[in-house]
C-alpha cells in the first residue's frame, strides 16, 4: 500500500473550531466575515472557540455551503502549520 493521497483529505472539518481553521488558513477569515451578516454577528469574535458543526446550527448557516467555501478558500493559500 502506497501513501494516502494528501491532496485528497479534507484539511478543514466540521469538528475543527472557527480558531482552529482561521489559525492554520489565515485567508479564510473572510469566508467567516461573507456570513457575518447572516448571523447578526462577528463570528471569528463571537464563536471563535465553537466548532464550525456547531456555528452552523447557532446561526442557521448551511454547513455545506460554509465547508464548501471554506476549502476553495483554503485551496488558494498557504497552510500553517
Amino acid at each position: 500500500m502506497g501513501a494516502p493521497d494528501l491532496r485528497k483529505e479534507k484539511r478543514i472539518t466540521p469538528e475543527m473550531t472557527v480558531l482552529d481553521v482561521v489559525e492554520r488558513y489565515p485567508g479564510t477569515e473572510s469566508v467567516f466575515k461573507k456570513f457575518d451578516e447572516q448571523a447578526g454577528v462577528c463570528i471569528c469574535c463571537q464563536s471563535l472557540f465553537e466548532t464550525l458543526r456547531d456555528v452552523s446550527k447557532k446561526y442557521d448557516i448551511d454547513l455545506d455551503q460554509l465547508m464548501t467555501e471554506l476549502e476553495t478558500r483554503m485551496n488558494g493559500i498557504q497552510e500553517r502549520i
